[in-house]
């Protein structure tokens, strides 16, 4: 992880809010089945520098089940079954782009290129979305969006669903592009997502701002 994602977290770690999340996290990896691993938890930080950053998309919470969260949202490790919104997300950079989906649904050379992958809560129990929320880790993801929001660098948030959009009300800095759709789960995909044409709008702003645009494709 670089520096700077380093001393954000540990100066958050001193917060009383942050203090109580990692021993109600500490105890649910004693005694539950969560995920992602632990040492996967701040995985999006360890791709994506402070600096590097040129967009970020804003996830929910991890993958609930066995080996698909490992860290970065929407995304899940290799020869596991892509899950129906991350199917969406590809359908949709296929009539973006014309980039044909990948065999499988592991979003790590986005985060390499500068896509921080952050989802509002970063564990979750086996088996049980959502069990995690409401316990810290929005209020320590608010404060990552904000300190991304304050840095100047030109970048795209990107937000799908209620609960991300939710947080636009943080990104007040006029350097940045905000960029708003339904969720692409297929209970919503179609209200809005597709053809929302996100990943061309994301590169046409990196190319205006002098930025390097993103390669989409992972196959």
């Amino acid at each position: 992880m670089d520096k700077k994602w380093h001393d954000i977290i540990l100066e958050e770690s001193h917060e009383k809010y942050f203090q109580e999340l990692k021993k109600f996290v500490d105890e649910e990896y004693s005694f539950h089945k969560v995920y992602p691993l632990k040492e996967n938890i701040f995985e999006c930080f360890k791709l994506t520098p402070f600096d590097n950053v040129k967009a970020v998309i804003v996830g929910q919470d991890p993958y609930h089940n066995e080996h698909q969260a490992h860290g970065l949202c929407f995304s899940v490790q290799k020869n596991v079954k892509i899950p129906p919104s991350l199917q969406n997300i590809y359908k949709e950079l296929y009539s973006d782009l014309g980039i044909l989906p990948p065999n499988h649904g592991n979003l790590s050379k986005w985060a390499k290129q500068g896509v921080l992958l952050l989802n509002s809560v970063l564990t979750v129990a086996a088996g049980q979305p959502l069990s995690h929320s409401n316990k810290g880790w929005e209020l320590f993801t608010k404060k990552i969006i904000e300190l991304l929001n304050n840095d100047d660098t030109p970048k795209v948030f990107i937000l799908w669903g209620s609960k991300a959009i939710d947080k636009k009300i943080m990104i007040t800095n006029p350097k940045h592009l905000i960029l708003t759709a339904n969720h692409p789960s297929p209970l919503s995909a179609y209200r809005g997502f597709f053809g929302c044409k996100h990943f061309s709008k994301t590169n046409k702003f990196l190319i205006a701002n002098g930025r390097t645009p993103i390669d989409w494709d992972l196959n």
